[in-house]
């Protein structure tokens, strides 16, 4: 059900203009200036990892080795993986793209293949004693819990994430009005059907036990099961290689917001026509979150903390959206949404915002010994930190010094235009 329901709000996530949310949080929000930009900023430079791919990458790679996944060995595969996704598509982008299409072919070919083996488990043609086990009164045991249900939905959101990425370089993308409404539904009603599928599968070929012990191998455990450990430990390459995520950032640096050795330098393109120094601050904040929480508990957290200030995000938009329909009522609109959709979203976002707060089930949450609500103020604090930095910026240190802060678009050698502001001292 929650893959159903994550299906439905990520279709949510779709805006057919570049540069996605933040767009429409600056349409809304124009007051105070650069506010909505650098609350914006702060979530995606700080917490938008890619971390989790290479995690189960490590694992399912140990797995394929017949080696145990000890900490430092799972550390050490995974910031392998994250730099040398970081240099390919930064320093050679087209061989990036030929790598991104190679994944995509095999993930879309792993979960076809699971989803037909899933069938021929139910059908009784496997090694699988009792296939429909799991579907005998499916849910009894559920939990009574909302907070359980608000991170699992968090982990099924962050498996359809990737079709948000497209809203980021529409400007790429001929008509893209009629593309994202044409592919943006296919493209996801597509992969919906082939997670729920996949789902059905793995519970045809394994316990609830075995399904909640193996964690973020659970792929891994379905072709054990099902072809035996010779077969498993071949086709858990396969996994790995589907757990390979390449690197977006959002060049926010091209926007004015004040960087470390200035935006000139982050929002080029040098050395090879890509955005490595952007990739750059992309990958520090994911080598940190590889490097601090243990291994077994760093997937969930890292999907968990990612997940919930997108939710706060997703309630401004939403908001945002009411007060524009009302304000602007015949402005013209690619998109609209009906009330009752709306209405729908808001409520999502709302239980999402609140219902982790609320003790799960075990009373310890899947990130055990973290408490299950630090995350969520680990996230609530980064976007507060975006508030505190721009009231230093904008208005702490012009007032003590003197200045007013005058943007001015600049042209750098490699063609990127950037803004750049000027300190102009205030008589």
């Amino acid at each position: 059900m929650l893959w159903i329901l994550g299906f439905l709000l990520s279709t949510g996530l779709m805006f057919p203009r570049s540069n996605g949310e933040k767009v429409y949080l600056e349409a809304v929000y124009k007051r105070p200036k650069y506010l909505a930009t650098l609350i914006f900023a702060s979530q995606a430079i700080f917490l938008g990892f890619t971390a989790s791919g290479c995690i189960v990458f490590a694992q399912n790679i140990l797995i394929s080795a017949g080696q145990p996944a000890e900490r430092w060995v799972v550390r050490g595969i995974a910031l392998g993986v994250i730099t040398f996704a970081t240099l390919i598509h930064g320093l050679t982008p087209h061989a990036g793209v030929w790598l991104m299409n190679a994944l995509s072919f095999f993930k879309t070919f792993i979960l076809v293949f699971i989803v037909v083996t899933g069938w021929a488990v139910l059908a009784g043609h496997t090694r699988v004693k009792d296939p429909h086990a799991n579907f005998r009164n499916s849910f009894a045991g559920s939990s009574q819990s909302s907070n359980d249900y608000a991170t699992a939905t968090f982990k099924v959101l962050n498996a359809y994430a990737g079709w948000s990425n497209v809203n980021y370089v529409l400007n790429e993308v001929k008509n893209p009005v009629r593309t994202l409404k044409i592919a943006g539904p296919l493209g996801l009603g597509i992969c919906a059907t082939l997670y729920v599928l996949a789902n059905v599968s793995y519970f045809a070929a394994a316990t609830k036990q075995q399904i909640t012990k193996s964690g973020v191998t659970v792929a891994s455990l379905f072709f054990g099961n099902v072809f035996g450990t010779h077969a498993q430990k071949a086709l858990t390459v396969f996994i790995a290689l589907r757990c390979v995520r390449e690197q977006i950032f959002l060049e926010l640096a091209k926007e004015g917001i004040p960087l470390p050795f200035g935006n000139r330098f982050w929002a080029s393109t040098w050395p090879g026509k890509a955005p490595l120094p952007g990739l750059i601050i992309h990958l520090i904040p994911s080598v940190v979150v590889i490097l601090g929480p243990p291994p077994n508990i760093v997937y969930p957290f890292i999907l968990d903390i990612e997940g919930y200030p997108q939710q706060v995000v997703n309630l401004f938009i939403i908001l945002g959206l009411f007060y524009l329909r009302w304000t602007k009522p015949n402005a013209h609109r690619p998109f609209k949404v009906w009330w009752p959709i709306a209405v729908f979203f808001l409520a999502a976002a709302v239980f999402l915002i609140i219902a982790p707060f609320l003790p799960p089930s075990n009373r310890v949450g899947d990130t055990p010994p973290l408490p299950y609500w630090l995350y969520c103020i680990v996230a609530l604090g980064v976007l507060f930190a975006g508030v505190a930095y721009w009231f230093v910026w904008r208005v702490v240190l012009p007032k003590v010094f003197g200045y007013a802060l005058v943007p001015r678009k600049e042209k750098l050698a490699d063609g990127t235009v950037v803004t750049v502001f000027s300190r102009e001292k205030i008589q």
